[in-house]
């Protein structure tokens, strides 16, 4: 630019050679002026652009960290309080009320045929499982009341209900000891305490934990519960089951009392291990043990029933990976007797076990949706053993396992569309498989 100054300098003594070097310098200068604003502009947008993103993305996460979103991550954070996101809001309030919830729906397609050939007798279902409202109350910074009330099948009739799952005050003590008393879940398993459909990734919760530990299984009863670092723990006394609810097919599901003018002849210990990885890794142990009887009598005279449950249970969470299982175990005492109270054959033990792998295929595309690919295998057998019968005498039917394949997309971590195929097997190779689909949510 200053040789082209000091050209027109040199030149201006001549009068005829002025205006062709004024021509030329402006020329010269306007062109270079407008491209370099156009270049300052051109990377002042981009700037603002990535600045706006970034706020973007800052304003999501606080809407998470305000509203508690429950993605499978975040679900090993919270478990210290034996809760899913969504229903431990009250503890991230600072006072007064909070309110939370879930709901799901299902549908299943069943094969017109079984295993062996011949029809199935299924008939394809539509359902709105469940619709979930959590109601909390701070009093203070050490009382606290925490509640789910369900409504399952959307109607309390057509074998619908209306139901507490959950009701008791906390006193927080400390982080290492805190006290819990009313209606509570047994803390057993992966799914019982943790059971928000976007938490789980299948249709349908696992078999394993419906029908050898019966999800959702609550009792009332107290205990204490806390945080030691990475190692979590709850250990509750509860009402026990009572055994004229057992059955061959399910096990002791029917057991379950649900605190509903419960026989409390006799009561269980019940409580759980939990080691919290910083990595997404979450492994521990549960168990549940106690009479069963709950002062019925067989022959005219009463039993005890001891039903003692434990399992081994891990979830681990790394980026686009997620793996978790479950493994457990019934011995019921007395089952003999129990068979006679119920009028058929009730296992002596009962168990199996689930390993479910999956996948998010978009974790390197979006870090806000995911569609996870994912499969699962179960095998379990709720007549494992029977008092005094050799296996090949075991009835049939209730040694099952299936595989599992689906997708599950999550548009928002809270927000989950599932879609899978169950193939099932059984020992008497009349099972039926299925297609399902299914909408979760949780707030």
């Amino acid at each position: 630019m200053n040789a082209l100054l000091g050209f027109a300098s040199s030149r201006s003594r001549s009068p005829h050679r002025w205006p062709l070097a004024t021509v030329l310098l402006v020329a010269l200068i306007v062109p270079l002026s407008a491209a370099e604003d156009q270049a300052d502009a051109e990377a002042r947008d981009k700037r603002i652009e990535e600045l706006e993103t970034k706020v973007e993305v800052l304003i999501e996460e606080l809407a998470d960290l305000r509203h508690g979103t429950g993605d499978e991550e975040n679900t090993v954070e919270h478990l210290d309080t034996g809760l899913a996101p969504s229903a431990e809001r009250i503890y991230r309030t600072a006072s007064g009320f909070a309110l939370g919830g879930y709901g799901e729906w299902l549908y299943q397609n069943y094969a017109a045929r079984n295993d062996a050939g011949d029809p199935s007798g299924r008939t394809d279902t539509t359902d709105f499982l469940r619709l979930v409202l959590y109601t909390g109350y701070k009093f203070n910074d050490k009382i606290l009341f925490n509640a789910e009330i369900e409504w399952e099948h959307a109607t309390t009739g057509e074998s619908g209900s209306a139901s507490v799952e959950f009701a008791y005050l906390d006193f927080l003590l400390a982080p290492h000891l805190n006290v819990r008393a009313g209606m509570l879940l047994v803390p057993v398993g992966l799914v019982n305490e943790l059971h928000e459909p976007p938490v789980f990734l299948s249709a349908r919760r696992p078999d394993l934990e419906t029908l050898i530990l019966p999800t959702t299984w609550r009792e009332t009863g107290a205990g204490i519960w806390g945080d030691l670092g990475s190692w979590e723990y709850r250990v509750y006394v509860v009402s026990s089951l009572d055994a004229a609810g057992f059955s061959s097919m399910n096990g002791i599901r029917g057991g379950r009392q649900k605190g509903s003018k419960a026989r409390a002849e006799d009561w269980a210990l019940t409580g759980r291990l939990d080691y919290r990885g910083k990595a997404g890794l979450l492994a521990g142990v549960s168990f549940f043990s106690g009479n069963t009887g709950q002062g019925r009598e067989v022959a005219g005279s009463t039993f005890g029933g001891k039903v003692t449950t434990i399992d081994f249970h891990a979830l681990y969470n790394w980026r686009a990976l997620e793996l978790r299982g479950v493994w457990a175990r019934i011995d019921v005492d007395d089952a003999a007797l129990i068979s006679t109270l119920v009028g058929q054959p009730v296992g002596s033990r009962m168990g199996g076990y689930y390993l479910q792998a999956g996948w998010d295929l978009l974790a390197s595309r979006s870090k806000r949706s995911q569609l996870i690919a994912f499969a699962k295998y179960e095998s379990f057998d709720t007549l494992a053993r029977l008092p005094g019968a050799p296996l090949e005498a075991l009835p049939g039917g209730a040694d099952r396992s299936s595989w599992t394949w689906g997708v599950t997309y999550k548009p928002h971590p809270s927000v989950a569309l599932k879609f899978d195929y169950q193939d099932y097997s059984n020992d008497t190779s009349d099972a039926v498989d299925q297609f399902n689909v299914a909408m979760g949510f949780s707030f």
